[in-house]
């Protein structure tokens, strides 16, 4: 059969394309084993350097990453908790809360010394609203730092608001969902530290010499 004719055929065009296919995915995983190192590190990077931007300078002298633990918040999803040690002894922890803000879920970073005032908080990712919710966003403003500090208060709860509702925090004018959605939120980050706190500071494993707890 001449050549022309075969590539006529149904078989030969099945056979080039399952060719092709093999050779593209061969590809990506070449491509995939020699970038996935570079790829965990600068993610592992990006992480250590949100978590160090809830603590304060030397506030810790272990590695975060290696020093974790996984407890059950009270949506009954498994979540991630990173120690911060001097020492032996567990200083405060940082772990992401969410909040629901205007445009869709609004990822926050924590940090809470073992007495349960906040040493920290950052927002790492959001939708917001250019110039109206996004000011929660440490890069746009400074409202994030008004969270450092501060603590429940069981005979306050109502501090923990927007000022509009009553509370402490300042809202934006035309988006006051975006901030009342990051206060809730770390309110309830707060409530999380209370209810394990035992977990998290007094019955942590010591863990100094990079052991995962």
């Amino acid at each position: 059969m001449k050549f022309a004719a075969l590539r006529s055929t149904v078989g030969y065009q099945a056979g080039l394309l399952g060719v092709v296919a093999l050779v593209a995915s061969a590809a990506l995983a070449l491509a995939n084993h020699y970038t996935a190192a570079a790829i965990a590190a600068a993610e592992a990077a990006d992480l250590q350097a949100s978590l160090s931007q809830v603590l304060p300078v030397g506030f810790s002298d272990n590695d975060l990453l290696r020093d974790t633990l996984t407890l059950i918040d009270a949506e009954g999803a498994p979540l991630t908790v990173y120690r911060a040690r001097k020492g032996e002894g567990v200083e405060g922890v940082i772990y992401q809360v969410t909040g629901n803000g205007y445009a869709g879920p609004i990822a926050i970073v924590m940090g809470v010394d073992r007495d349960g005032r906040i040493l920290g908080v950052r927002i790492t990712k959001h939708t917001e609203t250019p110039g109206l919710g996004d000011k929660i966003d440490s890069a746009k403003s400074g409202w994030a730092l008004a969270f450092s500090g501060k603590s429940l208060d069981p005979s306050a709860p109502q501090r923990w608001a927007v000022k509009k509702d009553g509370g402490d925090f300042d809202q934006f004018t035309g988006a006051t969902i975006t901030p009342r959605a990051v206060v809730k939120a770390v309110k309830q980050g707060l409530e999380f530290f209370a209810a394990h706190r035992s977990e998290l500071i007094d019955g942590a494993k010591s863990a100094s010499n990079g052991t995962p707890g």
